[in-house]
C-alpha cells in the first residue's frame, strides 16, 4: 500500500514541461513550455544565461543596476508613459537579476499577450537609457544601499558570502557599493546590455493557454532585434575551507550568527538527492531537524536555526543561520560545530530518516502547485540539462534510500565541518 501511495504521489509531481527550439540568426533558442488551459492567462519569462550579479566585472552592482535601468520604460514613452500603457492593458512586464541570469518576465490575459509582447519588444529596441534615468536609478540604489546599513540579517549574510567566496566573482555586493554606484555611467549601462542580452544566451520559458505555435509566431520578430552575440561561460567557485570567524559590531540587542562551509557536490551530481535528505534532516526541516532540537528546544539559544544545502551551478555550499542573545553567542556557535560534527561522525538514524522520506515525498506536490511553480522548475531542470522526469526518478531514488548508503554519503562530507561564521553583535557583549 505505501509503495502505491508513494507512485500516486510521484504521479501527481510529474511535470508536463517540454522543451522545444526557435531559430534565429542560426541560433537555436530553447523554449520551455507548459500548456495549461485552466485560466485564460499567459506567463513567459526571457532568461538570459551569463548575464546575472556574477558578470558585474570591476563595476560593482551592474547587472542589477541595468535590470533597473529597464524600469524606466522607452526613450519614447518614458517610465511613467510605459507604465501606464501596461496598466491600461493589465499587463506586467519587469526585468530582474541573479547571480548567473538576467530575466523579463511578462504576464497577462491570453487577449493581451500580443501588446505585452510588443511593448517588450518596443523595451529591447529602445531602453530608457537617458542621463535623467541614470541619475534617478543612482538616487534609488544608494538609498537601498544606506538603508541595508541597518539590516543586520543583510550584512551577516553578505560578510558570509564575502569570506566563503574570497578573490571570485561572487564576492563582493551585487547591488553594489556607494562609490560603485557614484561611478556607474551610461557607457557601463550600454556595453553590459550589448554583451549579455544576446541570442545565444536566451532561453524561453512560457506557459498557460497558448500553444507553441503561437508563441514562436508572436516572439519571432522580438528575438530578431536582439544581436546573435556570443554564449558566455559558467565558471564554478568553491568555497573556502579555511575555518574563519568575521565579526562585525553594531548596536544590536541580538547576535546574528551566519554560517557556511564547502560541499564537494555539483548541481548535476547523483548523489544531490542523498544531500537534499540529509541536509533536511540536519537542518532544513525546521522543527525536528537536529539543529532546531538542539539549539533552541534543547538549549533555548535561539527562536530557529536552520541549515540548508545551496546548490547552484556555479557554486555549492552549507548555510545556515540563527540569533540568539549577545551575551549566548558563543554558546550557540559552539553547539552549532558539535551538532555539524556529530551529525557527519554517527550520521542519522532510521526513524529520521524515514520522516524525512514522509515529508519530502509527501510535500512535493505542493511545489508544483501552480503554473509559475512547475515552469520554474521545468527551467532549473534544463538549466542544469537534466530531463524533465529527473523529478519523478529523484523522488523514487530517495523512497528507496537506504540508512547505510546515506550515512556513507553523510561520512564521506566531512569537509561540513570546516566551518566560517559570519557574526553582527553588540561589542560589549557580557562573556560568559
Amino acid at each position: 500500500m505505501r509503495w502505491i501511495f508513494v507512485l500516486l504521489i510521484i504521479k501527481g509531481v510529474l511535470l508536463s514541461g517540454v522543451v522545444d527550439s526557435i531559430e534565429i540568426k542560426g541560433v537555436k533558442v530553447p523554449i520551455v513550455y507548459e500548456k495549461d488551459s485552466s485560466l485564460p492567462i499567459v506567463s513567459m519569462q526571457i532568461v538570459f544565461k551569463n548575464s546575472g550579479s556574477l558578470y558585474d566585472g570591476k563595476k560593482l552592482g551592474l547587472a542589477k543596476f541595468t535590470a533597473s535601468m529597464l524600469s524606466e520604460g522607452t526613450k519614447e514613452l518614458g517610465a511613467v508613459g510605459f507604465a501606464k500603457k501596461l496598466e491600461d492593458n493589465a499587463i506586467s512586464l519587469s526585468s530582474s537579476t541573479g547571480n548567473e541570469t538576467f530575466v523579463f518576465e511578462l504576464s497577462s490575459l491570453k487577449a493581451q499577450f500580443p501588446k505585452g509582447v510588443e511593448l517588450l519588444k518596443e523595451l529591447l529596441k529602445n531602453p530608457n537609457f537617458t542621463k535623467e534615468s541614470l541619475e534617478k536609478i543612482k538616487l534609488l540604489t544608494s538609498s537601498v544601499i544606506k538603508q541595508k546599513e541597518s539590516d543586520f540579517d543583510y550584512i551577516a549574510g553578505l560578510n558570509l558570502r564575502l569570506e566563503l567566496f574570497k578573490d571570485t566573482p561572487l564576492a563582493h555586493p551585487f547591488i553594489g557599493t556607494l562609490e560603485s554606484i557614484k561611478d556607474m555611467k551610461l557607457e557601463d549601462i550600454e556595453e553590459f546590455y550589448k554583451n549579455h542580452i544576446v541570442l545565444s544566451n536566451a532561453v524561453i520559458v512560457v506557459g498557460g493557454d497558448i500553444t507553441i505555435d503561437e508563441i514562436k509566431k508572436e516572439l519571432k520578430p522580438v528575438l530578431e532585434i536582439l544581436e546573435k552575440g556570443k554564449t558566455g561561460e559558467v565558471g564554478f567557485f568553491k568555497a573556502s575551507s579555511k575555518e574563519s570567524e568575521k565579526v562585525v559590531y553594531k548596536d544590536t540587542k541580538q547576535a546574528y550568527v551566519y554560517f557556511g562551509s564547502p560541499y564537494e557536490l555539483n548541481a548535476t551530481d547523483e548523489d544531490v538527492y542523498k544531500a537534499r535528505v540529509a541536509t533536511f534532516i540536519l537542518g532544513a526541516g525546521g522543527f525536528g531537524s537536529r539543529m532546531m532540537e538542539e539549539i533552541r528546544v534543547k538549549h533555548g539559544l535561539a527562536y530557529s536555526a536552520y541549515a540548508s544545502l545551496s546548490l547552484n551551478m556555479t557554486n555549492t555550499s552549507l548555510r545556515g543561520y540563527l540569533q540568539t542573545k549577545v551575551e549566548t553567542k558563543q554558546k550557540a556557535i559552539d553547539l552549532v560545530k558539535k551538532v555539524i560534527s556529530n551529525f557527519v561522525k554517527n550520521g542519522v538514524t532510521k526513524e529520521e530518516l524515514e520522516s524525512a522520506k514522509k515529508f519530502l515525498l509527501g510535500s512535493e506536490p505542493l511545489r508544483n502547485e501552480t503554473l509559475s511553480q512547475r515552469l520554474s522548475n521545468s527551467f532549473m531542470l534544463f538549466y542544469k540539462g537534466k530531463a524533465q522526469d529527473s523529478y519523478k526518478k529523484e523522488l523514487e531514488k530517495i523512497e528507496k534510500l537506504k540508512l547505510s548508503d546515506l550515512n556513507s554519503f553523510i561520512a564521506s562530507h566531512d569537509e561540513i565541518n570546516r566551518l566560517t561564521f559570519s557574526i553582527v553583535t553588540k561589542k560589549d557583549e557580557v562573556k560568559k
